[in-house]
């Protein structure tokens, strides 16, 4: 068999799909709906709106600082008491249409907004060297009633993107919670405390690998937290953690 043309006759295909498909469904900003090039992208207005989350910034909670004070890189809260997790990056920070896209994806089930979420957290944590992309698990009840994983489908498209390893089966959510909305700090930690937990016979996974949690949005690091305990008891080596955004205020309690 003569193998010389498949790929280019492939190509063609494809192009010919793509193609088709814009003919059929225009493209459209994932936030705006204004006509756009390519799917699952913003237009240059919604792009220009973002905040991107630029340094200074804690090292371990990604919490933004006004300034740089050139006492360290590390915010009051992780110094008093510091995440399980060891370092924390996020794209953007939760104002305007970040929040916008997070809310879009987790409750109205836009997941045309994930490749431009994971564009923007995949130069995040460019300098780390990492083993596993790990999402953050959902219980099955909660998985049930809101049909898919945001972080799942974000840690997805990150590692197809990174060219990493992705494990979605390890890491499990052992015991259903109380909506993290509305809660103060200590409620929040003390919501998911021992709420997660490693799938039996998967421990080899996680066991001296430097891994990253992927999360929508990073609030209080609680969730994350509880999740980094349960990976760190099974033998990880590391823990990070990206989101697409931090909310950039501490919240009380």
């Amino acid at each position: 068999m003569n193998h010389t043309n498949q790929k280019p006759i492939g190509s063609a295909i494809k192009k010919t799909a793509v193609g088709l498909l814009n003919f059929i469904l225009p493209a459209r900003c994932a936030n705006c709906s204004t006509k756009i090039a390519a799917h699952g992208y913003l237009c240059p207005s919604c792009w220009g709106e973002l905040q991107p989350l630029a340094a200074p910034f804690c090292y371990h909670c990604a919490l933004p600082f006004e300034f740089d004070s050139g006492f360290g890189d590390e915010c009051g809260s992780c110094i008093k008491e510091p995440p399980a997790f060891d370092w924390a990056r996020a794209a953007v920070t939760y104002d305007d249409v970040g929040r916008g896209l997070v809310l879009r994806l987790k409750y109205a089930g836009a997941t045309a907004v994930v490749p431009a979420m994971a564009q923007m957290m995949a130069p995040t944590f460019a300098d780390k060297a990492i083993d596993t992309v790990i999402p953050v698990p959902l219980h099955t009840r909660r998985m049930l009633s809101r049909r898919f994983n945001q972080s799942q489908l974000l840690g997805t498209e990150l590692a197809r993107r990174l060219n990493l390893e992705t494990d979605n089966f390890s890491l499990v959510k052992k015991k259903a919670t109380r909506s993290q909305g509305g809660l103060g700090r200590k409620a929040r930690f003390q919501n998911v405390q021992a709420s997660f937990g490693i799938k039996t016979g998967r421990r080899d996974h996680i066991k001296g690998k430097d891994i990253v949690l992927v999360d929508d949005v990073l609030t209080t690091g609680a969730t994350a937290s509880a999740c980094a305990k349960a990976l760190k008891k099974a033998g990880a080596k590391s823990v990070g953690l990206v989101t697409f955004a931090r909310v950039g205020r501490p919240i009380a309690g």
